[in-house]
């Protein structure tokens, strides 16, 4: 299966138990409290879902972690190219001090 698949098959599944139990095509007669309170889930789902998306999302920016090595490596071949680009006749723009 997909991931679309994966996440789409349960949410229908969700759905069709909510709409079933919200518009009573069945006859089940459940008590007046229960449909009114299952109308507005969806909203409440969907709120529930982007508090813990925000959560996160701040939770893994707070411990994203610096990669030092990294950050050498691509210095050098930065210097690298730009060695190799001089070495071909590019002529690199003089900095103009806006940073």
């Amino acid at each position: 299966m997909t991931k679309l698949t994966d996440c789409l098959l349960p949410l229908g599944l969700l759905a069709t138990v909510w709409a079933g139990l919200v518009f009573n095509p069945l006859g089940l007669g459940l008590p007046k409290p229960g449909p009114e309170l299952l109308w507005p889930l969806p909203a409440y789902l969907l709120v529930s879902f982007a508090c813990y998306s925000l959560a996160t999302v701040g939770f893994r920016l707070a411990t994203f972690n610096d990669c030092p090595d990294a950050a050498a490596e691509l210095q050098r071949q930065i210097h690298e190219a730009r060695r190799e680009l001089a070495a071909r006749g590019f002529r690199f723009p003089e900095p103009s001090g806006l940073a």
